[in-house]
């Protein structure tokens, strides 16, 4: 059964509801490699006290154990929302070579928003992008969760 960029980016909204669920900013990553999940995380800023804990760097990490390699080639990083510009570094670093993504982010995004880190020519490697994969569900989950913390007078 050939499997979908819907059905990756759905394993990685159920991330982003486990965020939602945590009242940490709801974005989830996974990452797939021969049509095997070997990553899945959301971000864990606030539980884990550490600004770089975004979903996407914690998938990285955990793909690189997972493939006993730094090197991510022949993996696909679905996240819902547009990597920023730390996320991205890492995506470069770690020579993830397709990055599918959900929301853009027109405030933070490096991939299409503000910057295009991952496709940049000026840089030894560049990614394939696909952009907009079930952005309504990815946007609508931040919009509610911002919206709930507005309600609730947090930061």
């Amino acid at each position: 059964m050939l499997l979908t960029h819907d059905y990756y980016m759905q394993l990685a909204l159920n991330e982003a509801s486990a965020a939602f669920d945590e009242d940490e900013v709801p974005v989830g990553a996974v990452i797939v490699h021969s049509g095997r999940v070997i990553a899945a995380a959301h971000n864990q800023r606030e539980a884990l006290h550490d600004p770089t804990a975004h979903a996407e760097m914690i998938a990285i990490t955990q793909a690189a154990e997972s493939m006993g390699d730094w090197r991510l080639e022949g993996c696909t990083l679905y996240v819902t929302l547009e990597p920023c510009i730390m996320c991205s570094g890492a995506i470069l670093q770690a020579r993830v070579p397709t990055v599918v993504y959900g929301a853009t982010d027109p405030k933070a995004g490096a991939v299409g928003s503000l910057f295009h880190l991952l496709t940049d020519e000026r840089l030894n490697h560049r990614c394939q992008v696909v952009p907009g994969i079930l952005a309504k569900p990815s946007g609508e989950i931040l919009t509610r969760f911002f919206q709930q913390q507005r309600r609730l007078g947090k930061k």
